[in-house]
This record gives C-alpha cells, sequence and structure tokens, in this order.
C-alpha cells in the first residue's frame, strides 16, 4: 500500500496545485483553454507517439491488457444504455444520461500514464499505451454517439459524427505511434529530442488543467446522476477490468496496469465534447470533480488488492 499511495501522491498534488493556481496566480479562464488545448492537441498527442514508438509491445501481452480493458469499456457502454430507460424513470433526461455515459466509460489518460509511469516506469508506460490504443477510439466513437443522440439540440448526421471522430487527436496519435512501431520506420534523433521534450512536460501540465477544471461546488450533496457515475465508474469499472484480464491469464505488473487504466477518474476531456455537443456539462464538471477526489481513496485500495492477489 505504502508503494502504491508513494506512486499517486506525485499525482494527486499536482491535480490539487492546479485547483490552487486556477484561485490564486492564474484565475483567467483563457489562460487554462490556451493550456487546455496546447496539451490536447500538441503535448499530449506527442507523448502517445512517443510512447508507442518506443514500446517494445513484444514484450507486454497486448491482446490481453487490450482485449479486457476494451471489453469492459464496450460492457460498462452497453450496460449504461441498457440502463436508459430506469434513468428516464427517474427524471434522468438525455443530456443528463450522457454525462452519466461519459463518466462511467471515459478515463483519465494523464492520471493513468502519470501512475503507471511511477509504478513500472518505461514498462508501465508501455502496458499503458497499449490500453490507449485499446480504449481511446472505442469511447470516443461511443461518446459522440451518444451526444449526438441523446443531447444534440439537432440530430447530428453519421458524417458529422464520424468526422467528429476523425478529427479526435489522440485517435490519430495512437494511429500514427502503432504504425510507427509496428513498420519499424526510422525517426531522426531531432524527432526523439523534441517528443521527449514535449511527452515529458504534457503529463504535468495535463494534471494541473485537471485540478483546475475542479468545481466544489455541490460536492456535498451529489445528485443522483453524479453519484451514478461515480458508482459505475470507480467500483463496477475496476471489477469488470480486473475479472476480465484474470480470465484472460493476466497477472503481475500487466494485471496492475489493468487495475489502474479500469480505476481512474473520467476525462476532463469529456467537459469539452459535453459542451460542444448539447450535454449537462454542470453536470459532468460535478462527476470529474467527485471522482478525482474520490479517486484518491478509491485507487490506491484497488491497486492494493489486485497486488495482493496471488
Amino acid at each position: 500500500m505504502a508503494v502504491v499511495i508513494s506512486a499517486l501522491l506525485p499525482v494527486f498534488l499536482l491535480i490539487v496545485l492546479g485547483f490552487i493556481l486556477k484561485r490564486s496566480l492564474m484565475r483567467l479562464d483563457t489562460q487554462w483553454h490556451g493550456l487546455e488545448r496546447l496539451t490536447y492537441y500538441v503535448l499530449f498527442p506527442t507523448l502517445l507517439i512517443q510512447t508507442l514508438v518506443k514500446a517494445d509491445l513484444s514484450s507486454v501481452p497486448v491482446a490481453g491488457v487490450g482485449g479486457a480493458l476494451m471489453l469492459s469499456a464496450l460492457a460498462m457502454s452497453l450496460l449504461c444504455l441498457a440502463l436508459r430507460p430506469v434513468f428516464s424513470r427517474w427524471n434522468i433526461d438525455g443530456p443528463a444520461f450522457t454525462s452519466i455515459f461519459q463518466g462511467a466509460t471515459r478515463w483519465q489518460t494523464y492520471v493513468a500514464l502519470a501512475v503507471s509511469s511511477n509504478l513500472f516506469g518505461h514498462t508501465g508506460l508501455a502496458l499503458a499505451s497499449v490500453a490507449m490504443v485499446a480504449i481511446i477510439p472505442l469511447v470516443n466513437v461511443f461518446s459522440v454517439s451518444v451526444l449526438a443522440h441523446y443531447a444534440a439540440p439537432e440530430k447530428q448526421s453519421l458524417r458529422a459524427i464520424v468526422m467528429t471522430v476523425l478529427t479526435n487527436p489522440l485517435i490519430w496519435a495512437c494511429a500514427i505511434g502503432l504504425a510507427v512501431n509496428v513498420t519499424h520506420l526510422p525517426l531522426p534523433q531531432v524527432w526523439h529530442d523534441v517528443a521527449e521534450a514535449l511527452g515529458r512536460s504534457s503529463l504535468g501540465i495535463g494534471l494541473l488543467v485537471t485540478g483546475a477544471g475542479l468545481q466544489l461546488a455541490g460536492m456535498f450533496r451529489p445528485s443522483l446522476a453524479a453519484s451514478i457515475a461515480v458508482l459505475l465508474k470507480l467500483i463496477l469499472m475496476p471489477v469488470l477490468g480486473v475479472a476480465l484480464a484474470l480470465w484472460f491469464g493476466i497477472s503481475g505488473s500487466s494485471l496492475v496496469i489493468v487495475a489502474v487504466c479500469s480505476a481512474v477518474p473520467t476525462s476532463s476531456s469529456a467537459y469539452v465534447l459535453a459542451r460542444q455537443m448539447g450535454g449537462d456539462a454542470p453536470l459532468l464538471a460535478q462527476i470529474i470533480t467527485l471522482q478525482t477526489i474520490l479517486a484518491a481513496v478509491t485507487m490506491p485500495i484497488v491497486i492494493a488488492l489486485v497486488t495482493a492477489t496471488p
């Protein structure tokens, strides 16, 4: 447990620092909006590409780790859709449902990568990269489709949905990094130097931006919809991910990384997507805040339990 907490502590301290900076030194929303766009479109995609380019995928159980996480995300997505009629009877409307869906299925990649790196170094990053390839395209397609169907003021055409997915920089980063890795395409040293510099900064800035986006209003009296999203993501999702990983025969550090990627809170970029497509953005802000704070308690427990698994 001490090792797990020491790996998580820097991550959550950076999130707390971002929260403090937003309310003291950097109060303007435009400052954080610029950092958010820089991270989302430049820094983080560069980190994904470089991590996948350097990853020795032959040394990690790609099918087991990727399969377990992809199936757990798929199972959670189908469960949310199956529960839609129940949520309707509880007066949870379409936009609110999309926030539950995103809160239950998306994952905070900055936290997952930072914790994986702190726990297992380059091996952890390689395993987390496999998780990104498995999860990012799937959850982005599902999230955009669900928002287009249940929340958009005007129903989005299939072409608009496809274009939204195809222009996602994280999906492109995964595709490029994986293609370079598989084809063994040589890259100049200057690329590696620049990519390493940008990649090192991406996690720290990403965690600061995550902290800046936290909203404490309503935290102590969460809505029913927010409570559902927290339970689905922080409790049920790790159970699904770890159970599927064990079914695939995954163990050791690979199993721990599956637990990490399953137990992280939802992505802060989900809030941006909700604002763009008519989702319940205030509800999603509450969900992100609750999950991020509570994950400081639930993640160490999940990881410690998995670590103790024989």
